[in-house]
C-alpha cells in the first residue's frame, strides 16, 4: 500500500498519511511556465496498491487536471491498482439536465477519471448518491455522519439539539442524524429562485424552546443555512448550530456566516481551509483523516468497508 497525493488538500493528506503510519511516494507536481502541469513520480511503484489523495476543491479544473495526470503517471509506471481518493468531489451538483442543452459534467469528469486509469474510487458524501452509477468501477462513497454525530454529542451532549433539514432534499441525512442523536426532526420548506440564493417560506415542525442544528452536505453561499437558521429562531428556536461536510464557502461566505445568528458552522475538511476560515470565530474544521484513513485501510486489504457503518 503506497500513497501519492497533490496539492489540493496537503494537511488532510499529511494527516491521513499519519493514521496509517505510511510515507507519501516521492512524486514532482509542478506548472510550466504556461500553467501546464507536469507530473514526475520519483520512486519505483510497479505492482503496487496505490492510493491518490486529491479533492478536486477550488481550484477546481486545475485539481482535477492534476488528479488525471497523477493517475496517467502510475498506470503508465505499472502500479498495479491505483485508488482515486477524492474527499470533495466537485461537479457533484452538475449531475442532471436542469435544462435543454445542458451537460451532465459529473458523468464526465467520472468518465474521465476511469479513462486516465483509475481502478476504484473513494470519496465522502457525494452531493447525489446516483453519481456511484456514473462510474464503471467500484466507488466507495462514505459518509461523515458518525464524525459529525461524534462532534455533536462532544461539544452538546448535555442539550442535544433537534435536527433540522434546510431543505427537502437533505431529509434522509437529516433523519439519519436525528436516529442516531435520538431527538426530533424538523423541515426547512424553501423556494429558490435562482442559483445561489434562496427564500425561505416554512419551517414544517415544532422549533418552539429547542436548540437547532442544521445538517447539510455542501455549504457554498450560506445563504441557505444563514436564512434558514433566521427562520428558525423566528418561529421560537433558543439557538442554532450548522453542520456541513464540505466547506465550499465560496466569494463573500465567510463574512456571510460571520455576520449571521448562526452560534457556530462545523465543516470537514474534505476541503483545505482558507485562512479567512480559519479566522472567523464562529467556524470550526473537524478531520475526517481517521474515517478515509481506515477506508483506505480495508480497501487495501479487501475487507468491508460498509461496516465501518455498522
Amino acid at each position: 500500500m503506497r500513497l501519492i497525493t497533490g496539492n489540493s488538500n496537503s494537511p488532510l493528506a499529511e494527516a491521513i498519511g499519519h493514521y496509517l503510519k505510511l510515507p507519501f511516494v516521492k512524486a514532482a507536481v509542478r506548472r510550466f511556465s504556461d500553467m501546464e502541469i507536469f507530473v514526475e513520480v520519483q520512486e519505483n511503484v510497479r505492482g503496487e496498491d496505490m492510493f491518490v489523495i486529491q479533492s478536486t476543491s477550488y481550484p477546481a479544473n486545475d485539481n482535477l487536471m492534476e488528479l488525471l495526470i497523477m493517475i496517467d503517471a502510475l498506470r503508465r509506471a505499472s502500479a498495479r491498482r491505483i485508488t482515486a481518493v477524492i474527499p470533495y468531489f466537485g461537479y457533484a451538483r452538475q449531475d442532471r439536465k436542469v435544462g435543454p442543452r445542458t451537460p451532465i459534467s459529473a458523468k464526465l469528469v467520472a468518465n474521465l477519471i476511469t479513462q486516465a486509469g483509475a481502478n476504484r474510487v473513494l470519496t465522502i458524501d457525494l452531493h447525489a448518491g446516483q453519481i456511484q452509477g456514473f462510474f464503471d468501477i467500484p466507488t466507495d462513497n462514505l459518509f461523515a455522519l458518525p464524525v459529525i454525530h461524534r462532534d455533536i454529542t462532544d461539544y452538546l451532549g448535555n442539550n442535544l439539539p433537534m435536527v433540522v433539514s434546510p431543505d427537502v432534499g437533505g431529509v434522509l441525512r437529516a433523519r439519519a442524524l436525528a436516529k442516531r442523536l435520538g431527538t426530533d426532526l424538523a423541515i426547512v420548506d424553501k423556494r429558490r429562485e435562482k442559483a445561489g440564493e434562496s427564500e425561505v417560506m416554512n419551517i414544517i415542525g415544532d422549533v418552539e424552546g429547542q436548540a437547532c442544528v442544521l445538517i447539510d452536505d455542501i455549504v457554498d453561499s450560506g445563504g441557505t443555512l444563514c436564512n434558514a437558521a433566521e427562520a428558525l429562531l423566528k418561529n421560537g428556536a433558543t439557538e442554532v448550530y450548522a453542520y456541513a461536510v464540505h466547506g465550499v464557502l465560496s466569494g463573500g461566505a465567510v463574512a456571510r456566516i460571520k455576520n449571521s445568528r448562526l452560534k457556530s458552522l462545523v465543516v470537514t475538511d474534505t476541503i483545505a481551509a482558507t485562512d479567512e476560515m480559519r479566522a472567523c470565530p464562529n467556524i470550526r474544521s473537524i478531520t475526517i483523516a481517521p474515517l478515509l484513513g481506515e477506508a483506505m485501510r480495508r480497501i487495501n486489504n479487501e475487507a468491508s468497508v460498509s461496516s465501518l457503518f455498522d
